[in-house]
């Protein structure tokens, strides 16, 4: 007897994240309580859940290579089978099983609007963890025991097929259930433009390997003008406040707990700094106004770590920075920063409370929206296709002006912060002063560093996205890394397989150790 345990815990239905989901359903003959039949519109949403909840430790993971964070064995480049571990698992014994369910199923039913939809999460959730793992799992996945690992570029290749392939059911009739679609409320218009600009980011994601191929691919679709071009077209997964059942941003309930867990990044916090740049105060909250590095009493708040500090962790729950209120719904740091200056225009202390931060958090926690843990987890933005625009502009020739989307790119992002902050706004004179700095730095600089401010500004927006950041150093170099105090390993170039997986698939079984050593030094596909 075939079984199957599908928990949806979605906004429409308990409004809970996590779900435990695989792909059968249970063969009795006409019981109502048991259907022979998958309901798309419950699976549906148990796709999405399950693509954003395991995708938790690899974006933290990532965060943490790539300095946006700094916590925990990759913040010193190390790595182990069982660091993505519930990652893999998660995808492959309920995102993967349900979207070919859905696929299947939508298919026989003539259901073209959720058979559509699957195969683009499939594109994008394939995609992305080829971008982690390199070669993996696809033409055999959850239909074998042993099923084989494909190569990387050959998936890439698949999944540009399965988008020309939903764009083409699409025309076939789309009818989606709107609440059970929790990121574009079974709206068509957006999942096309979805399809193309994940087209578009697969092309530039490859440029090295064909540049004319990926030129031509991607002036194609910009002649289309049927791209993501604003925020409401976000592919942005939204948290909900409830903590019982537990629908909160997962930076929020490990940062704002009596426990606390990782350590704010030095790196952006000096970086932000530097460029006099306003969204710190919404990337990080002090805690303790006072406090310093190594739980000092000599700081001004910003007690976080560098990249490849080892030190044991002292008791510093009450003192180390926390996330802010972007993008995890935590709460905005109105704290006075003693170290600003006159010089400093956009970050500044201008309506900064005197006294401690722990007052602020005091103040503003649920009363003024901020501080419930409602926060966001963007995947595939207006301002990530503003960057790749530019980024396509600078290295491939296609035309468009890269300095004045990278504006728009920023200006993005800061109003999708301001979203989340109703009671503390980036005024428009403050994004529209600050961009229009920016543009100038990039009109005074060479192509070189035209593409390094561009990138640097990238890395400062894709701030909760460390999987983005990843891809974008691997890609282009870019922004540098600072140097590990004490790294362990070399620099990861992908993540360490599930160590189930090795040894229990036995058609990697025998190389498994060289297979899994591989991960750390051998590049994915498109790195050249």
């Amino acid at each position: 007897m075939k079984t199957i345990k599908i928990k949806i815990f979605s906004f429409y239905l308990l409004s809970m994240l996590f779900l435990s989901a695989c792909a059968d359903f249970v063969d009795i003959n006409d019981d109502p309580n048991n259907p022979t039949v998958p309901q798309l519109s419950l699976l549906l949403p148990a796709t999405q859940l399950s693509i954003v909840g395991n995708f938790n430790a690899v974006n933290r993971g990532a965060s943490n290579v790539i300095q946006h964070w700094a916590a925990g064995n990759l913040n010193r480049w190390d790595q182990s089978g069982t660091t993505f571990q519930s990652t893999w698992l998660g995808y492959y014994t309920q995102a993967i099983p349900d979207l070919e369910e859905m696929i299947k199923v939508g298919t026989e039913q003539s259901s073209w609007g959720y058979v559509a939809i699957a195969k683009l999460q499939k594109a994008f959730l394939y995609t992305m963890m080829v971008d982690l793992w390199g070669d993996l799992p696809y033409f055999e996945a959850a239909k074998t025991l042993n099923p084989k690992f494909d190569n990387g570029q050959v998936i890439y290749n698949d999944a540009l097929l399965l988008i020309d392939e939903a764009l083409e059911d699409m025309k076939k009739g789309f009818s989606v259930v709107s609440s059970s679609d929790l990121f574009y409320q079974g709206n068509r218009a957006r999942w096309e433009r979805f399809a193309n600009s994940l087209k578009f980011k697969l092309y530039l994601q490859t440029r090295k390997v064909d540049p004319a191929k990926s030129q031509q691919a991607i002036t194609a679709l910009l002649q289309t003008g049927n791209l993501i071009s604003a925020n409401a077209d976000d592919f942005t997964f939204r948290y909900g406040s409830n903590p019982a059942p537990e629908t909160r941003h997962p930076w929020f309930t490990s940062g704002y707990s009596p426990s606390r867990d990782g350590y704010v990044s030095m790196v952006i916090v000096d970086r932000l700094k530097a460029q006099d740049d306003p969204r710190l105060r919404y990337y990080v909250f002090r805690i303790n106004e006072r406090a310093g590095l190594a739980n000092s009493q000599t700081g001004e708040g910003y007690y976080g770590r560098y990249p490849g500090d080892g030190a044991a962790s002292p008791a510093d729950q009450n003192t180390r920075a926390i996330i802010g209120i972007y993008p995890s719904g935590g709460v905005y740091d109105n704290g006075l920063i003693p170290s600003l200056s006159s010089s400093n225009v956009y970050l500044n202390n201008v309506g900064a409370t005197a006294g401690t931060t722990n007052n602020s958090f005091k103040l503003v926690l649920f009363a003024n929206g901020d501080g419930t843990g409602a926060g966001i987890q963007p995947l595939l933005t207006n301002a990530m296709m503003k960057f790749y625009r530019a980024e396509a502009a600078l290295t491939l020739g296609t035309g468009e002006d890269a300095g004045q989307l990278m504006v728009e790119a920023v200006t993005a992002n800061m109003q999708v912060i301001n979203s989340l902050s109703p009671a503390f706004q980036m005024s428009a004179a403050t994004i529209n002063g600050f961009t229009a700095r920016l543009l100038e730095q990039y009109n005074a600089a060479d192509a070189q560093g035209k593409l390094a401010l561009l990138m640097m500004q990238k890395w400062i927006a894709m701030y909760g996205n460390g999987v983005e950041s990843y891809n974008d150093y691997r890609r282009t170099g870019l922004p540098a890394l600072e140097d590990l105090i004490a790294p362990l390993d070399v620099f990861p170039e992908r993540f360490y397989f599930a160590e189930t997986e090795l040894t229990s698939n036995e058609s990697v079984i025998e190389g498994r150790d060289q297979l899994q050593r591989n991960q750390q030094i051998v590049p994915v596909f498109w790195r050249k």
